[in-house]
């Protein structure tokens, strides 16, 4: 009889060939460049990033992100009504505290990249083809390697609204609603694809000290609630089983000091459709919390996926660590309904530096070892 296996998977996204990174470069600086040219790049991209991840021992693919600038930031070329004013620099509250972070967070190539205008006008779907290009190309590049279990993600409802501000509609709650509608093609079209749906929810947590800093804790549970309620509203047609989000609270090499408690959202998290959650558990910060949600307990028809490495360090977590962490979990969730992880995305946004690229790829082979280590004793 083989060996029952705790699966392993990532959080999106993952490093970028060099030459794919200079012709994305190129776009966000307004340089022409030849649209084939990109076009086979983000194939090759797709293609290798596929089987790196397989070689790594990864359960549950995806592409990697190749065709994104950025996790969030790609929606702008997707969708319709984001022609305003772009925001240059994010408030971070931890990063008032220490200037020198919040210098080093602005340096990251990366981020000087990014562009996320308002919105001012209405959102609707303008490039709906993009989502089953993507889908398309990783369906290949899995099929073409016997490879099943795949995911993609997207960006929610939620977070489009943290980094593109309002210009247009009159409440937060309509300007959500709108972008989860227009969102629902994008979702869907990953599910009909056969892969499972990831939604990236940093406003769920990363809201708390960014965009929502000003308002009180209820506040601020009140707007997560309502983000919550319009990413129900846009998987509507997708069973909770082909759905996972991705709680988080952003990931830069920050302080996090005043990054909001587990205790303080998890009950909120529980009310969203997607079954399998994804929760940091591998960071400084966020580390202990396995032992909060021990305490506090995980509904029945829920799955865990926690971190158990971390994106922003080059030191390779050992498979032993790995598999003391999934052994902890395990106190928390029957590990039958866990799974292992990574707490964010190793390049969040085109050319980010933070982490060697090869580095990345051998913490993902760490992680999957560390799988193999602890379903041998928490399965015997």
């Amino acid at each position: 009889m083989a060996q029952r296996m705790i699966p392993c998977t990532h959080t999106g996204s993952l490093p970028r060939p060099d030459n794919l990174v200079k012709l994305m470069f190129a776009v966000a600086d307004e340089i022409p460049v030849d649209s084939s040219a990109l076009d086979d790049a983000i194939a090759k991209a797709i293609d290798e990033i596929v089987q790196k991840q397989i070689d790594a021992g990864v359960t549950v693919i995806n592409d990697g992100e190749m065709s994104k600038p950025s996790y969030a930031t790609y929606v702008q070329d997707r969708l319709s009504g984001f022609c305003g004013e772009s925001v240059q620099n994010y408030f971070f509250d931890d990063l008032q505290d220490f200037p020198r972070s919040a210098e080093m967070v602005a340096g990251n190539p990366g981020r000087r990249k990014r562009k996320a205008p308002s919105c001012t006008e209405a959102i609707t779907v303008v490039n709906g083809q993009a989502a089953i290009d993507d889908m398309t190309a990783l369906v290949a590049a899995a099929k073409a390697r016997g490879h099943e279990q795949i995911f993609s993600s997207a960006a929610s409802p939620g977070v489009i609204s943290l980094f593109f501000g309002n210009d247009f509609y009159d409440s937060h709650e309509e300007y959500v609603f709108a972008i989860a509608e227009a969102m629902r093609h994008e979702y869907e079209a990953i599910a009909n694809a056969g892969a499972v749906v990831q939604l990236d929810c940093p406003d769920l947590a990363m809201g708390r000290h960014s965009a929502y800093a000003t308002q009180d804790l209820a506040e601020f549970q009140k707007t997560i609630s309502v983000n919550i309620e319009a990413l129900n509203h846009a998987v509507r047609n997708i069973p909770e089983e082909q759905l996972r989000m991705h709680l988080c609270w952003g990931n830069y090499p920050g302080p996090h000091h005043h990054d909001v408690p587990i205790k303080d959202i998890i009950d909120i998290v529980w009310t969203a459709k997607p079954q399998t959650v994804l929760v940091e558990g591998a960071n400084s910060r966020h580390a202990h919390e396995w032992a909060v949600l021990k305490e506090l307990g995980v509904p029945s028809h829920k799955k865990l996926c926690p971190g158990l490495i971390e994106p922003q360090s080059n030191y390779i977590e050992h498979p032993d660590l790995v598999a003391q962490r999934l052994t902890q979990w395990a106190q928390v969730i029957d590990p039958e309904r866990l799974m292992a992880g990574v707490d964010c995305g190793f390049s969040v946004h085109v050319g980010s530096t933070s982490i060697d690229p090869d580095v990345a790829f051998a913490k993902l082979a760490s992680l999957a070892q560390g799988c193999e280590i602890a379903s041998k004793k928490l399965f015997a």
